[in-house]
């Protein structure tokens, strides 16, 4: 009898772990499919380093921070994130791949949508995303033909539709008035100028568009 109790002892734990990491798989499987073609995944931004200077000088909402944005692409070969990154520059991945990413940075996904009205310009951002596919991350982030950064990805792929818009760059910290030291080092070491004032955009920016809708966290 006590070697059966033993086992039970056993075996109960282990099942219970199982039921909770398929119930967890079945959440993530629900929320993709409630995914939509065309629908904006915007990464969380860290405290520090660059995603922490991005922030710090583009935070527009006080529940909204972000670092990256992609576009997702569902089609009949799988479900896809196009985006720019620093490792790979302009790519087509995998949305588990993606997911994967950010969960080891230790970042979340928020998912945002196109409001009802502007949905119809969606296949041609798409088209226009994949067109874009293999060029360089723009590390500069001053605005070339020849290569890309995210939010820039995003708005060139609505561009034609004026989803988005650029504005003027700002680098300058709000606490303190001044251009936050992160930048002015940044730019000092590739002996470029601060481009203040020069046209771009951000993740925080294009979340904070009045043609968008927060959807959700993927988990």
């Amino acid at each position: 009898m006590k070697p059966i109790l033993k086992r039970n002892n056993f075996l109960l734990p282990l099942a219970a772990a199982m039921l909770i990491l398929n119930l967890i798989m079945s959440c993530r499987s629900m929320q993709v499919s409630g995914l939509e073609n065309g629908d904006l995944l915007f990464v969380t931004a860290k405290e520090t380093g660059l995603s922490g200077a991005i922030n710090n000088v583009t935070q527009k909402q006080r529940n909204a921070s972000f670092d990256h944005i992609g576009i997702l692409e569902k089609s009949r070969t799988g479900t896809f994130v196009l985006h720019a990154a620093p490792n790979g520059g302009s790519q087509k991945q995998n949305l588990k791949g993606f997911l994967k990413d950010q969960e080891n940075d230790g970042q979340r996904v928020m998912v945002y949508r196109l409001k009802a009205r502007y949905r119809p310009v969606i296949p041609k951002a798409i088209g226009k995303a994949n067109s874009m596919l293999g060029k360089p991350y723009n590390f500069n982030y001053i605005l070339d033909e020849n290569s890309y950064y995210c939010s820039d990805f995003i708005e060139r792929a609505f561009r034609d539709d004026h989803i988005f818009r650029l504005e003027p760059m700002t680098f300058v910290d709000p606490k303190t008035g001044q251009t936050n030291t992160f930048w002015k080092e940044f730019y000092q070491k590739k002996n470029l100028k601060v481009p203040e004032g020069e046209p771009g955009c951000n993740p925080n920016g294009l979340a904070a568009s009045d043609k968008l809708e927060r959807v959700m966290e993927l988990k």
